[in-house]
């Protein structure tokens, strides 16, 4: 066979196996990846695999590229490795060398300290090839283990994510899902009580708004392929790289004169902290992660000065605020994210308490909030700390106060901080001085005013060093980045362990 001649074999078998992947209806596997990446960018890797498994029949079927599509290239430049599974090729299954690409692709990232990107369509376990498929999957979850906290892993689930698979969103960083496709569960509602069906179990509304493993659901491909490349703006390429810095056109002095107006005069009413979070962002852009999950507690990616910042407030616009089980693991997550990838921590505190009901204390709140806790505490990246309004108790020491390693506090003139809230406070302490008071409201009056004064007025947490200063709420934007500038070259050696084993 002459030269020519096998350079047209080889075009004509890559083109069948390009070709042999396309779909209907939906877009196929190296679609989602050319429109994922910058156009031109994609090298395939391992295009010619096929499996090699040679029992019930199955060697009789073409596997083009063994149902999943690996390489490299590029999102505004900067490198990403991806791998797509494609569904039209047994259903998108697993087994030995669709495995072994992915750990391929894993491997290769790991050396060059890029993100990986995957795109889930799949059914499963390749069933006919057994137990070389189950330690496929081993392999994967292993290579995923590795790679956490070392470069970030982002998930798109497009289609089915069933079985053992499910196990790669779960140890992802990142979950995307679209909203009516996208199916992720490890049993069938099929295998469940008549209850159960696919909008109930494994639907995208589920996982975003119960489970908290999708952080991201969008309508289409389109705009999940969109949001993942903003995504990966946001961040590193590993966890040796600073957090990411671009120029940025926004003052860094800028004053926002709403934030002095933002909180109610009623301590009873409710504000939305997504204002003050927007008001001091780089052209007042917020990238909220898990938005539809444990509402009271907002976490979400900014920029401050070009700088990626991570962001965690409490929601009073939702069960007043209060820390509950989920909100405090929502937390402790988006904190050792943001820790293992040098993304600096501001957190915004309106914290009234926990969330008081027996449903919560047999969930295990007080295991879920040391949880928190223990990432503030454990995290090493500079961090922030601005009190807004209520810090009150154990919920205010949790939300990354000075007592657990906070570098810098800051406090608005309207934030209270104490043991608990005024009110309750004089109903304890004077209980039976009101009983037997002629006028108890206005003794109460007297004795709130006073608590406040004396006990919950920031200036009285300044003048003991818990906090650092009392500013104008309009020019927090600057004081925070001054504050992250001073602290851009922090360095926090612990002791030296394994692993710690609060998780």
């Amino acid at each position: 066979m002459s030269t020519l001649e096998k350079i047209n074999e080889l075009n004509h078998l890559r083109q069948s196996i390009e070709t042999g992947i396309q779909s209907e209806g939906t877009k196929a596997a190296r679609e989602r990846i050319h429109a994922l990446l910058d156009d031109n960018s994609f090298v395939e890797i391992g295009a010619f695999v096929k499996h090699r498994n040679t029992d019930f029949n199955i060697s009789d079927k073409e596997t083009p590229a063994d149902g999943v599509v690996t390489g490299y290239g590029t999102i505004d430049g900067r490198l990403v490795f991806v791998y797509s599974q494609d569904a039209t090729v047994l259903g998108g299954s697993v087994g030995e060398m669709h495995a072994k690409k992915i750990v391929k692709t894993y491997e290769q990232a790991m050396k060059m300290g890029a993100p990986i990107i995957g795109l889930l369509d799949s059914t499963g376990l390749r069933l006919q090839e057994g137990l070389d498929g189950l330690e496929g999957y081993g392999a994967i979850f292993l290579q995923q283990t590795l790679a956490s906290g070392v470069i970030p892993q982002i998930v798109g689930v497009f289609g089915d994510c069933a079985g053992g698979a499910t196990f790669s969103a779960g140890l992802a960083d990142f979950v995307f899902m679209t909203s009516k496709n996208a199916r992720l569960f490890v049993n069938s509602p099929n295998t469940m009580d008549k209850k159960a069906n696919f909008e109930n179990v494994g639907s995208s509304q589920v996982h975003a708004s119960q489970t908290g493993i999708a952080q991201f659901v969008h309508e289409t491909e389109e705009d999940s392929i969109h949001a993942i490349r903003n995504l990966v703006n946001y961040l590193p390429a590993n966890n040796m790289e600073e957090a990411l810095c671009f120029e940025t056109q926004d003052d860094l002095n800028r004053v926002s004169e709403e934030l002095n107006t933002l909180v109610p005069d009623n301590a009873k009413d409710n504000f939305d902290m997504t204002v003050l979070v927007q008001a001091i962002a780089d052209q007042k852009e917020v990238l909220e992660i898990n938005s539809s999950f444990a509402k009271n507690l907002f976490t979400g990616l900014v920029r401050l000065n070009g700088m990626t910042v991570g962001i965690i407030a409490n929601q009073s616009m939702e069960k007043d605020g209060l820390l509950n089980g989920v909100a405090c693991e929502k937390g402790a997550n988006f904190v050792r994210l943001c820790d293992a990838f040098n993304i600096p921590i501001v957190t915004f505190t309106d914290a009234g308490g926990f969330e008081a009901s027996m449903e919560e204390e047999n969930q295990g709140l007080s295991k879920k909030a040391s949880k928190l806790i223990h990432a503030f505490a454990h995290a090493t990246v500079p961090k922030v700390n601005v009190l807004v309004r209520r810090a009150f108790g154990s919920a205010y020491v949790a939300m990354n106060s000075k007592h657990i390693g906070a570098d810098i506090v800051f406090a608005w003139p309207t934030a209270q901080v104490a043991v608990m809230n005024a009110e309750a406070a004089v109903n304890i302490m004077y209980q039976k001085e009101l009983a037997d008071a002629k006028q108890p409201n206005a003794l109460r009056a007297e004795k709130i005013e006073e608590f406040s004064r004396l006990q919950a007025s920031p200036y009285t947490a300044a003048s003991r060093g818990y906090v650092d200063d009392v500013i104008e709420p309009a020019a927090t934007r600057k004081r925070v980045i001054a504050a992250l500038e001073m602290l851009y070259t922090k360095r926090d050696p612990r002791p030296a362990k394994k692993q710690s084993t609060v998780l």
